[in-house]
């Protein structure tokens, strides 16, 4: 590999291109909300809007838990450090339309029944398993920044966010479980990526975990008490 192959590979943006990264993803991952505004202010949402809105942010809540964990890889496979700069963000981003996911169901659908929530939940399971997915995003969104890790520490932080692995699971499950026959391409698209990015995870773990080979052992010196012959 040339230098300047290796400085292509190793780019490495300087505080104000990374602010300038930063601004632009934050603007495209903006775009989905703007438009649902847009289609709920011209009245385009269908005739079941509640689930227009749950289809919606179910689908881009999952996109952007896929794209998080797609970070260590792409950091891994470009040498590209500062991609950790923008997890948090899309991570973030997980946690509003997920927010936005369950806000349309308790509030747009059942008006905050909790009794009419209830039924909903029993009668379809695959709803508990999205919540329990929600509740356990929410710590996660609620630490994503620095005076939590200073309080919790780097190691307890760690294993907190771990629990990303586990609602991206629930995730799939609950996403590929609601989805009827005829629009299961991306569902299933969707928990293909996962199960790669987990797969990496583990098969880094296990790389790690191997131990260093041992030094070759040298043969000792000897010595002749009388100089040979």
């Amino acid at each position: 590999m040339t230098a300047r192959e290796h400085r292509a590979i190793a780019w490495h943006p300087d505080s104000k291109e990374l602010s300038w990264l930063k601004a632009l993803l934050f603007s495209l991952a903006l775009i989905p909300f703007g438009c649902l505004v847009q289609a709920a202010w011209a009245g385009d949402l269908g005739t079941q809007p509640a689930e227009f809105i749950q289809r919606r942010t179910g689908f881009w809540t999952f996109s952007f838990l896929l794209l998080t964990l797609s970070i260590s890889p792409l950091r891994s496979l470009t040498q590209w450090h500062w991609l950790l700069r923008l997890r948090r963000m899309l991570g973030l981003f997980a946690f509003f339309y997920a927010a936005l996911h369950a806000l349309s169901f308790v509030g747009f659908q059942h008006a905050f029944a909790v009794d009419e929530i209830a039924r909903d939940i029993l009668k379809r399971p695959f709803i508990a398993i999205g919540f329990a997915a929600f509740v356990l995003l929410t710590p996660l969104a609620a630490t994503s920044n620095q005076v939590t890790i200073r309080q919790l520490g780097g190691r307890r932080w760690q294993e907190l966010h771990r629990n990303i692995y586990l609602i991206g699971i629930l995730a799939a499950i609950h996403y590929l479980w609601q989805s009827k026959a005829d629009a299961l391409i991306w569902p299933i698209a969707g928990s293909a990526a996962l199960v790669a990015l987990l797969g990496w995870r583990i098969r880094e773990r296990q790389r790690k975990a191997i131990p260093a080979t041992a030094p070759t052992t040298t043969k000792p010196l000897h010595f002749f008490r009388q100089r040979p012959k």
